[in-house]
């Protein structure tokens, strides 16, 4: 056993994307967010109150970018973080 070198592969790693900051264009941002999370208009203007927001967890990588880059398209600014 001496010797012996193990890698560790992590492909599941939990992806979030963090919301901070709505940009000029709140109701934009909003649209966005209920679009891609499901959740009401009512239900996104809350989450969207109080920042950094957590908007999806634990998605996949390719979800997590098509979230961000409609945001940015808004004037929003998100980030992905890895848990």
């Amino acid at each position: 056993m001496e010797g012996e070198y193990f890698a560790l592969v992590c492909d599941g790693v939990p992806i979030l994307v963090v919301l901070t900051d709505t940009g000029p264009n709140l109701l934009e941002a909003v649209k966005v967010v209920t679009r891609h999370t499901g959740l009401s208009l009512w239900h996104s203007k809350l989450l969207l109150g109080d920042l950094p927001a957590t908007l999806l967890d634990d998605v996949t990588g390719d979800r997590a970018e098509r979230l961000i880059t409609d945001l940015r398209t808004v004037g929003a600014a998100a980030e992905i973080r890895y848990r």
